[in-house]
């Protein structure tokens, strides 16, 4: 680690007492769930983790976390093909072979130049196959730039993120190099946690997202799309023998149906976090640039910010985290007004007890009087 790189951290600890890292991947089935806004504020009460952003094709928990980038690094994730016009013969073997049509001509014509071959490097994926079987040798294979790493400090500590080129791939060795490099200042700075804000769907950079991490975390909404995106998320973290914690966020918008994606997580084995309800004071802090724990200190959101701290606290309780896990912090303090009469236990019998409100009785800022649709 580069010795420019220095952050707060603990008095150093025996080895034979410091504990393992352990890693929280939070997870979504799709885009605009609430996964990056629940990270930040896990990040706020979290007191000795390391961030890692591992949603390399569109990072944007660096918008709420303010990182000072401390060092960065060109990542190279392949190669790309590129011909010598001067060995190239025109013979077309390699246009034949290549399977992206990622090789052209100059256009038809009789002239030795109009039939040389020309590589497109954003079709290009790296395979070889041209430079392999090419007669005269004149196709070679170098890396190619396709991103950036960086290491930074923020508000909350170290944290590790990157950006993916436009149009480039590899977004899973990208991916890769983020949690190790996560790991790596984790394990130099005694910080017991890494906390992975993952990328949604289950492509390639969710795969290595969650490949090894000690604990999933699924942010979903209550919607058709939401539960369909749920169990596809929850197969892959199956497959791979992750445990699973389920978060419905703005679980208001739809009460029957957080029911229901609740019941279906409980028959996958999942464990249930809690629900964190609909409040506009999210889009808020996202403007004043906090997490919503963050912002409730300014008088506004403590009821969503109340739900986020159940939440927390339900997750720094789950067996693969909770042997020596960090605790939340005290700071910020949660207002003695709130209730905890619809956090969420891993039992079937507390979905009975969920707080249900009719639409007679709903505040006119309520999601049942903001879309009729929604009784």
């Amino acid at each position: 680690m580069n010795s420019l790189v220095q952050f707060r951290s603990k008095p150093a600890a025996p080895a034979h007492h410091q504990r393992p890292v352990k890693e929280l991947v939070i997870l979504s089935g799709k885009g605009g769930t609430g996964k990056t806004s629940l990270a930040a504020s896990f990040a706020a009460l979290a007191t000795n983790a390391v961030l890692a952003d591992c949603d390399v094709d569109a990072a944007d928990l660096q918008l709420l976390v303010t990182p000072r980038i401390l060092r960065r690094e060109p990542f190279t994730g392949g190669d790309t093909a590129n011909i010598d016009p001067s060995l190239c013969t025109g013979c077309g073997l390699c246009e034949d072979l290549c399977r992206f049509d990622a090789i052209y001509t100059n256009g038809p014509g009789d002239l030795a130049w109009a039939a040389l071959r020309h590589i497109d490097p954003l079709a290009c994926e790296g395979c070889s196959v041209c430079a392999w079987f090419c007669p005269t040798h004149a196709i070679q294979m170098n890396p190619v730039i396709n991103g950036e790493s960086f290491v930074s400090e923020t508000r909350f500590g170290p944290m590790v993120h990157a950006r993916l080129g436009a149009a480039q791939d590899n977004s899973g060795k990208l991916v890769s190099l983020v949690r190790t490099t996560a790991r790596k200042l984790a394990s130099e700075h005694r910080r017991e946690l890494v906390l992975i804000d993952g990328s949604p769907g289950v492509g390639c950079p969710v795969i290595a997202s969650v490949t090894g991490a000690t604990q999933a975390l699924i942010v979903t909404e209550p919607t058709p799309s939401g539960l369909h995106d749920l169990e596809r998320v929850a197969e892959l973290t199956a497959h791979f023998h992750v445990p699973t914690a389920l978060c419905i966020n703005k679980w208001d918008l739809n009460s029957s149906m957080s029911d229901l994606i609740e019941s279906r997580a409980l028959d996958r084995g999942m464990s249930l976090t809690g629900r964190v309800r609909y409040d506009r004071a999210a889009t808020q802090a996202q403007i004043a640039v906090q997490s919503i724990v963050e912002y409730a200190h300014l008088g506004t959101a403590d009821g969503i910010a109340a739900d986020i701290r159940r939440v927390w606290q339900a997750i720094t309780l789950l067996p693969a985290l909770a042997a020596g896990n960090p605790q939340p912090q005290s700071h910020p303090p949660q207002c003695p007004s709130e209730s905890s009469s619809h956090h969420q236990t891993d039992t079937p019998a507390a979905r009975q007890h969920l707080p249900q409100r009719s639409a007679s009785t709903a505040p006119l800022d309520s999601p049942e009087h903001l879309n009729p649709m929604v009784r």
